[in-house]
């Protein structure tokens, strides 16, 4: 099994919810995905915030193509490994 991770990099809390919510239904992801807030270095402040929605992919059945456009809804996209 490998360690395939993808990274969905969205714009605030509410919609890393929603996204990591949507992933489990639309793509059948089985493992809650994670939720990390990223703050941009010496920003405190949550609106300079994005939030990663982390899953893991080891038997590698996820399509970056469609997890790109996942992410847009949010407003939001997938960091390139």
């Amino acid at each position: 099994m490998s360690d395939v991770r993808h990274v969905l990099v969205l714009p605030d809390r509410d919609s890393a919810e929603e996204a990591a919510q949507a992933l489990r239904v639309r793509f059948g992801i089985r493992e809650e995905p994670r939720l990390v807030r990223d703050a941009l270095a010496g920003e405190d402040d949550a609106e300079d915030a994005q939030w990663l929605v982390v899953l893991r992919d080891e038997e590698e059945r996820l399509d970056p193509g469609e997890l790109d456009e996942f992410a847009a809804q949010w407003d939001g996209w997938r960091e390139e490994p």
